[in-house]
């Protein structure tokens, strides 16, 4: 007998999504000239491009989506279904969208469609790209998901994602 594993929508797209609730947060808060674009594709999937500039100390690009608190209990791990163009990006919870404290795990990015799993427990807490010394992820919700660049050098984006899911 199979067990069916549980997993939980933070989101899915779709031709028909409603993205407005995706916001894009460059380095243009502080002064940088990074510039990303978050849009639907024609074929209906999440399309986070941009440049990264390392001009005026910037140096990241990052999409973010805000939601009613999701509660983590019973699940150990988030799976993206996405297209990366080989670079490598952070995916990044907050456990109160207000919070300062991004729980973060980077990931490579193949260039080929695929599914990349994190586990909740090894998202390590950073802010402002610091680590900072405090547990990893052990919350029982969050409310707020991000995708961010920034690899320390001037380089163009494009990364498409599918679905998002708790499980």
């Amino acid at each position: 007998m199979s067990q069916e594993i549980m997993s939980q929508e933070i989101f899915n797209f779709t031709k028909s999504s409603d993205v407005s609730g995706w916001m894009v947060v460059d380095d243009i808060v502080m002064g940088g000239r990074s510039s990303g674009f978050f849009q639907l594709d024609k074929d209906g999937y999440g399309m986070f491009t941009g440049e990264v500039s390392l001009e005026n100390n910037g140096g990241f690009s990052s999409v973010r989506y805000d939601f009613n608190s999701m509660q983590t209990n019973g699940y150990k791990k988030i799976t993206i279904r996405l297209l990366g163009d080989g670079k490598e990006y952070q995916f990044r919870i907050k456990n109160k969208a207000s919070d300062y404290v991004s729980f973060v795990k980077s990931f490579e990015t193949t260039g080929e469609w695929e599914e990349i799993e994190i586990e909740l427990n090894e998202m390590y807490p950073s802010f402002r790209g610091r680590l900072l010394d405090q547990p990893n992820f052990s919350f029982d919700s969050f409310e707020s998901i991000s995708f961010l660049i920034g690899n320390n050098k001037q380089e163009n984006f494009h990364l498409l994602i599918d679905s998002i899911y708790l499980k």
